[in-house]
């Protein structure tokens, strides 16, 4: 093959790949989310089938066997105690609406505009309550006519059952068989790249797994921090609140900004007085203080590389080329082109173009 056609086959491998995902999406999906978790859970796997009792060795079968067990204990307790919680404060929400809106209207926004100095007039409240309660009635009669067409259809949910079923089990064989789908592809590699490449795969595990691995913890203990700090506060929505602001710490700062925006007016729209504001600051301060200082450095570190607007970037032109396929697939993406512009990087610093 000549020297000089293989980049354009490599552009044209890549532009089929990404043709037949954008194809495929619907099936890949489940296959994507069963991969995402043997992923997730093979480290653990690898360290139990060594695990030695009286001299006999777990072994690579049972070791998954208990991996795949108790992800799926932590789920079904996910299930059973966060779902009804989170159920429960989203009803709450709903309920309360009215009078946070009537409260934004007659108390809140009026203070804010006389002390930025601002006509009160200029935002028309009224009728931004009118058009928000009328998209939501719009959304809940769209949502309604979605259910009765996929109970009539029952395509949807027979894909949805499906789906149900094919994930666990294609987990469960992707984790005992993880190590040598890894090993097949290495075998694959020309000898004369076997290195270089291996040494890349090897540095876009290491980011994608600190990432992955480091960042899911911490969302959850920031979680878990907000929540319970914002329900000693008397916070009503502190659960939703604080999982809410969990979650969107993925980006540094988003999830401690919005968290710290709505739990503020929560506290003022309940409470009406300046000290539960001032707790409620409070509370995200030591969730900042713990992120920066322990859970950060100790399980995500330093070497993760992702930018925060990178990752937000990878997450929305994924979700925009393939739907929920992309959002998944967003940030491994992300890890491995950024490992892949980093050795460009270094190739073209030592190059002989730079250096004239």
């Amino acid at each position: 093959m000549n020297v000089q056609s293989k980049p354009w086959l490599v552009l044209a491998s890549i532009a089929l790949l990404g043709w037949l995902v954008y194809l495929l999406a619907p099936v890949i999906t489940p296959f994507a989310i069963a991969a995402g978790l043997a992923y997730l859970g093979d480290p653990l796997a690898d360290r139990l089938e060594h695990w030695t009792i009286r001299g006999w060795t777990l072994g690579r079968t049972l070791a998954v066997v208990l991996v795949f067990l108790l992800m799926t204990l932590i789920l079904a307790l996910s299930l059973v105690f966060l779902v009804p919680l989170l159920i429960d404060q989203v009803e709450l929400m709903v309920a309360k609406l009215p009078g946070f809106a009537e409260w934004v209207t007659t108390t809140a926004w009026p203070s804010l505009a006389g002390f930025m100095g601002v006509d009160p007039g200029i935002l028309k409240l009224s009728q931004l309550t009118q058009w928000v309660q009328g998209y939501w009635r719009e959304l809940g009669g769209a949502a309604f006519t979605v259910a009765g067409s996929l109970g009539r259809g029952g395509q949807a949910l027979l894909q949805w059952l499906t789906n149900l079923v094919l994930v666990p089990v294609v987990t469960f064989y992707m984790l005992r068989d993880w190590d040598l789908m890894v090993l097949g592809v290495r075998n694959l590699l020309p000898r004369s790249s076997l290195n270089r490449v291996s040494q890349i795969a090897s540095e876009i595990d290491t980011v994608l797994g600190a990432f992955l691995r480091g960042q899911l913890v911490v969302m959850l203990a920031l979680g878990i921090i907000y929540s319970l700090g914002l329900w000693l506060v008397d916070i009503e929505f502190a659960f939703l609140i604080g999982m809410g602001a969990g979650l969107l710490s993925i980006v540094p700062y988003l999830g401690s900004i919005i968290g710290l925006a709505v739990a503020g007016a929560a506290a003022l729209f309940q409470h009406h007085d300046v000290l539960h504001l001032a707790l409620v600051l409070g509370v995200f301060m030591i969730g900042q203080t713990a992120e920066g200082m322990v859970l950060t450095p100790k399980l995500v570190g330093d070497q993760i590389g992702l930018h925060p607007v990178a990752v937000i970037f990878a997450v929305l032109a994924g979700g925009q080329l393939f739907g929920f396929l992309g959002i998944l697939l967003a940030l491994p993406a992300a890890a491995a082109l950024n490992v892949l512009v980093r050795h460009a990087d270094e190739f073209y610093r030592d190059s002989d173009v730079y250096k004239e």
